[in-house]
């Protein structure tokens, strides 16, 4: 009768509990990845910008199988506090990787509060993956252990830029303007310094910073532009203060050129038109003219995840970035983030014909630059434009990752 019974409860309990096959082959929970972005306000268009990319390439990767990743996202308004209050609810809602990029000012803050809580709190430690904040400080005297940044710094970008600038015979005057915080201070600072070295024989008519994101018209701007004479503006302006400043040197009849570190997306083509032809030039990690099939296979395959042409912005850094995460999840097999943070410091990845890989000692990127100069959409070199406007960036530059890469002077805490 016992021995009936003991098969009875056994039968019962293979009928409500699975088998061990079965549980082994249960999914494991998705990674969980918490965007802080400014989602509203002025620059609200480049946070949805960056969600468009990272929710294409989290589908990448889930994709195909193993690693899975889950995003989230958290209004930040473009401010430092709510960042930081976003980031406490991101890890109360067990996110472990958090992502942000565009406000150094607002990187800065980041670290500096995940620095303290993975000290504070060592079962609950997170990563910060930065995508676009490149104040040159963040990979140097403020590095962190916990920060990995997969953009090219300001210096870097300037380099870049003045590669193309230097080559120039017709440039004796420029006007430097940006964006009175963090990244516009170290913009100006590096444009000044790379002038005076490789061409200290132009002449600097204009330095000048005016608040972020709170410059409703920029006329009075470029009416000293104009007046002083200066046949270029250096400047690295993003978003609307970007949009709004060519709109208004159209409108005041201004034909200098604009060395941009954004100025192939978000509205600006179109804001400057015709008038920007052959004037506008921007650096980036990609642009989508860059003559490679694999590229092209790339850009297409966002077009067609998001035809609508005012959608047009993809970032190859922000897939290689989170290609990146999911190598190092895969190769660390745990979300502890000292044990990703290590992977990661090794990340190798390749991506529509781009190679990047992280440099260890400073968590900064190492990758392709390309300098591109607008112009009409069907001219040679110019297979794509940008958000339908007719008007594309023709790559005059390429620079690779070995030239690009800068001396660091990060003395980094391993934990």
């Amino acid at each position: 009768m016992l021995k009936i019974m003991r098969r009875v409860v056994l039968g019962l309990a293979w009928l409500v509990s699975p088998p061990l096959t079965a549980l082994a082959q249960t999914p494991a929970a998705p990674v969980k990845i918490a965007m802080i972005e400014g989602l509203s306000g002025p620059f609200g268009n480049t946070g949805e910008a960056v969600f468009r990319n990272l929710v294409w390439a989290v589908e990448r990767v889930n994709a195909r199988g193993g690693v899975r990743l889950e995003l989230a996202r958290y209004d930040s308004k473009g401010q430092a506090e709510e960042a930081l209050s976003a980031l406490k609810s991101a890890i109360d809602d067990g996110a472990r990787f958090i992502m942000q990029g565009n406000s150094s000012a607002v990187a800065a803050a980041l670290i500096e509060a995940i620095n303290k809580h993975n000290a504070r709190e060592p079962a609950k430690r997170v990563l910060f993956l930065n995508y676009s904040a490149v104040d040159p400080i963040l990979t140097n005297e403020k590095c962190s252990f916990w920060h990995f940044r997969f953009d090219a710094h300001a210096d870097m970008r300037m380099t870049a830029l003045m590669d193309v600038l230097k080559s120039d015979p017709a440039l004796q005057r420029v006007y430097i303007l940006g964006q009175d915080y963090s990244f516009g201070h170290a913009v100006a600072r590096e444009a000044k310094r790379q002038l005076g070295v490789l061409r200290p024989d132009v002449q600097v008519v204009g330095d000048e910073l005016h608040p972020m994101g709170r410059v409703k018209d920029f006329l009075p701007y470029v009416a000293k532009i104009k007046a002083s004479g200066a046949q270029a503006v250096i400047t690295g302006n993003f978003g609307n203060d970007l949009t709004l400043l060519v709109k208004a040197a159209k409108d005041v009849g201004f034909d200098g050129k604009f060395y941009t570190f954004y100025g192939n997306a978000l509205g600006a083509p179109a804001a400057i038109g015709d008038a920007g032809v052959g004037k506008v030039v921007a650096v980036a990690d990609w642009l989508p003219n860059v003559q490679n099939a694999r590229s092209e296979a790339f850009y297409q395959s966002f077009r067609a995840r998001f035809p609508n042409p005012a959608d047009d912005y993809v970032h190859m850094r922000m897939q290689l970035m989170v290609e990146a995460l999911a190598q190092a999840i895969g190769k660390a097999k745990t979300t502890d983030a000292k044990a990703v943070a290590t992977r990661l410091e090794q990340a190798n990845v390749t991506l529509g014909a781009q190679t990047g890989t992280m440099r260890a000692a400073d968590h900064q990127f190492q990758q392709p630059l390309v300098v591109g100069l607008m112009d009409r959409l069907g001219a040679p070199g110019v297979k794509f434009d940008v958000e339908g406007s007719g008007y594309g960036f023709r790559v005059i530059k390429t620079v690779a990752a070995a030239a690009a890469e800068q001396p660091s002077s990060c003395n980094m805490h391993r934990p």
